[in-house]
């Protein structure tokens, strides 16, 4: 199981934008901002079992890591799950207008299951990122 993932930017305050956006029809929110030699990010959603009420999941940091490697995480597919549709669509129509490209847009994807409802959009790093939801209608 994982517990969270960092991925590394070019432009923090791009991401921050984007991320507050496309991720708020989710649950998440910002809940870390700060600079620790690099300046990074935290995302969290809802957890009454955390110690805090909420999980940071997904954190982004700006520039290359000092053990070498490219500047920015790019190509990954991240995905997040939704618990209705209507937060696929949302999460779509909050990342496009947030800059996004499109890369699928919501609905059905019975080739991956009867009942999988997803929708894809590349953030500014070239990330495919998806919001999705296992449950019928």
């Amino acid at each position: 199981m994982l517990d969270h993932m960092t991925f590394r930017v070019t432009d923090i305050a791009r991401t921050k934008a984007f991320y507050t956006a496309a991720l708020a029809p989710l649950g998440y929110s910002l809940c870390f901002e700060g600079n620790y030699g690099s300046n990074m990010l935290g995302f969290a959603y809802p957890a009454p079992s955390e110690p805090d009420g909420k999980k940071a999941d997904v954190w982004f940091i700006d520039g290359p890591s000092p053990y070498g490697g490219p500047p920015a995480t790019t190509g990954c597919h991240l995905a997040w799950r939704a618990t209705t549709r209507a937060q696929v669509d949302a999460f779509y129509r909050a990342a496009m207008e947030a800059g996004g490209k499109d890369n699928g847009a919501p609905g059905l994807r019975p080739d991956y299951h009867a009942h999988y409802y997803g929708a894809f959009v590349i953030d500014p790093e070239g990330n495919n990122i998806e919001a999705v939801c296992h449950l019928p209608e």
